[in-house]
């Protein structure tokens, strides 16, 4: 995958970024160590079904906005 350049902080330096993308993965990885693989196939689940539902709102949301341009 690509590297991205972020410009919308520019005051943070490429080592602060690198830094803080190694902090957030040893994290995950010390987090899925501790906890049953349950509970992460859980919030995978609940993760999935929450984006569902966001989908079903903007399509619910999508539909409205067509019937009304027809009206």
């Amino acid at each position: 995958m690509a590297e991205h350049k972020q410009t919308s902080c520019p005051w943070v330096s490429d080592e602060v970024r690198q830094h803080v993308r190694q902090a957030r993965h040893e994290a995950s990885a010390v987090w899925e160590a501790m906890v049953p693989p349950e509970v992460l196939q859980h919030r995978r689940a609940a993760r999935r079904e929450a984006l569902l539902a966001a989908r079903s709102m903007l399509d619910h949301v999508i539909k409205r906005l067509d019937e009304a341009e027809k009206a």
